[in-house]
């Protein structure tokens, strides 16, 4: 990312960067959508277009554009304002996403109900700035509700961890 500086002298995020990257990943989804079109055919078949027909045709729309966008961002004629973000608004950003990619980790290790009671517990003590009664109630009120929910009236297991486990679940 680049880094520039407005005129009132705060620190912002230039577009080139963040558009090149998305692009970048962009068509590395487009190569991926490709190259797996490749391998289950693209052709014909008795009965029609195979499986990959018409996700080829997309993958290589998606590489084109993507190509495109990163070509402009590069030589520096993009049309996008010269500004994408300040550092605060970048920040507002990682305060929520950072925690939510820690949430997913911790799925796997502690199991849904407990990662969202902790996840909601942060929430809302950092963001919302509630008192521990309520964050508690809430926490601990939400998973137990979505419990109940799921796995005893729609009989849709989710991912337990050594909680559940040690109480029989």
């Amino acid at each position: 990312m680049t880094d520039a500086t407005e005129s009132d002298g705060e620190r912002v995020v230039g577009v080139r960067g963040p558009e090149v990257g998305v692009a970048a990943l962009l068509f590395a989804v487009g190569a991926l959508v490709v190259t797996d079109s490749l391998r289950v055919g693209i052709g014909w078949a008795d009965d029609g277009p195979r499986s990959g027909y018409f996700p080829f045709y997309v993958g290589l729309l998606l590489m084109g554009a993507s190509a495109w966008t990163m070509l402009r961002g590069l030589m520096g004629r993009s049309p996008l304002k010269p500004v994408f973000a300040r550092r605060t608004e970048l920040g507002q950003v990682l305060a929520v996403l950072l925690p939510m990619a820690l949430y997913v980790g911790l799925i796997a290790v502690l199991g849904i109900y407990v990662a969202s009671l902790l996840l909601i517990a942060y929430f809302m003590k950092r963001h919302g700035g509630y008192g521990w009664a309520l964050t508690v109630a809430v926490a601990a009120g939400v998973p137990v509700a979505f419990f109940l929910l799921f796995e005893r009236w729609f009989l849709v297991l989710l991912p337990k961890g050594p909680l559940e486990a040690a109480l029989g679940f």
